[in-house]
């Protein structure tokens, strides 16, 4: 009789589900146990950083002190990378940075070790540092987006817009509403000047979702530009239209190349209106608006909104200045440049700046409503 291969013989129709539910948790256990060795070391880490702390302030341990103990720890642990001089002194700055163990056991643990270095690198605030390891945990930032992050000064523009929310909402979700809006927004990436046309600005937001995504915020999901919604047999458009996904509510995003005007507030309370008529769902809250001006007046802002009965928040944003933009070559210099290269020519470029040609205006009829 012929033997049957393994991979041809029949299996249970619950195999599957079987074979998977084992797969997730073996990966849940590898994450785990990855969790708990990054907070064991850590927390090691924190240990010798306050011993050498201590033994410094008591006994006035020297440099040279620690390069001794860094050698030594080297050839104890020869398998272990993290006792190189410049680690130890991060040790003692880290151990210094968080006094409080428990503090660290509760957060900062929970961090790898490169977050941590990155965060003693750019905070110097203990208020902040500890603001910007929670918000690691909390949305999972990686290294690179944690350093974007600081340095675009999340913590100082978050939830500086100014909003109907708190009279609109209960408490609990006017705060999470507010934290997801920040002034200024930092569009400096789009590496346009301060003189941009609104449909130029939109265009350019939209060729870099993936930025104007992450300076929005987590939770923020892209549903479409110039969004169309058919009112009273007449057409209008949405500059933008997002959903967010921990608030459940569409988000529509209007962009002023001007200072804020009162009337902004009743176009988008329009919106919101035609939003939560036409695409809102059972599930879902009532639509946000941010509008998203050049400028504006901290009083006529205020006075706009105080009646309005639909969530709506107005915020600034931020350009690269006029002066910078003039020092960036134009495409016609690069495009001169590539081709001198191109024939052999030596070239050289005093200042070299990463940029692009504006992408071609749109063709057909523009839409008849902003």
């Amino acid at each position: 009789m012929k033997p049957v291969r393994l991979e041809n013989a029949p299996l249970p129709r619950t195999y599957a589900r079987l074979l998977e539910d084992i797969k997730g948790r073996v990966r849940a256990a590898q994450v785990k146990a990855g969790l708990a060795v990054n907070r064991e070391l850590v927390l090691v880490y924190w240990h010798i950083g306050h011993r050498i702390l201590q033994a410094q302030c008591r006994e006035g341990w020297g440099a040279k002190v620690v390069d001794r103990l860094a050698a030594d720890l080297g050839r104890a642990f020869p398998q272990m990378r993290g006792f190189s001089v410049r680690n130890l002194k991060y040790m003692r700055a880290f151990a210094e940075a968080w006094p409080d163990e428990s503090i660290v056991q509760q957060v900062v643990a929970q961090l790898p070790w490169g977050h941590n270095v990155r965060i003693l690198d750019h905070v110097r605030v203990p208020e902040q540092r500890l603001w910007y390891a929670q918000a690691t945990l909390e949305y999972g930032w990686s290294r690179n987006v944690l350093v974007h992050q600081i340095e675009s000064d999340l913590y100082g523009r978050k939830g500086k817009a100014l909003t109907n929310f708190d009279r609109t909402l209960p408490a609990p979700q006017s705060e999470l509403a507010g934290q997801v809006l920040k002034d200024p927004y930092n569009l400096d990436f789009l590496g346009l000047s301060e003189d941009v046309a609104e449909r130029e600005l939109e265009r350019s937001l939209l060729e870099h979702l993936e930025r104007f995504l992450l300076e929005l915020g987590v939770g923020f999901a892209f549903v479409g530009r110039q969004y169309h919604l058919a009112v009273g047999g007449q057409d209008y458009y949405m500059d933008l239209l997002f959903y967010h996904l921990r608030l459940h509510r569409y988000v529509v995003i209007e962009l002023k190349a001007e200072e804020f005007r009162p009337e902004f507030a009743g176009k988008m309370g329009f919106y919101l209106a035609a939003v939560d008529d036409n695409l809102r769902q059972k599930p879902d809250e009532p639509s946000v608006g941010i509008i998203l001006c050049k400028s504006r007046n901290q009083v006529v802002v205020e006075y706009a909104l105080r009646y309005a009965d639909k969530l709506m928040g107005v915020a600034t944003y931020r350009l690269a200045p006029q002066a910078l933009r003039k020092e960036l070559p134009t495409p016609e210099m690069l495009r001169r440049a590539l081709t001198e290269v191109k024939d052999g020519i030596t070239c050289g470029i005093v200042h070299q700046f990463s940029t692009g040609t504006p992408a071609p205006r749109e063709s057909g009829k523009k839409p008849t409503e902003k």
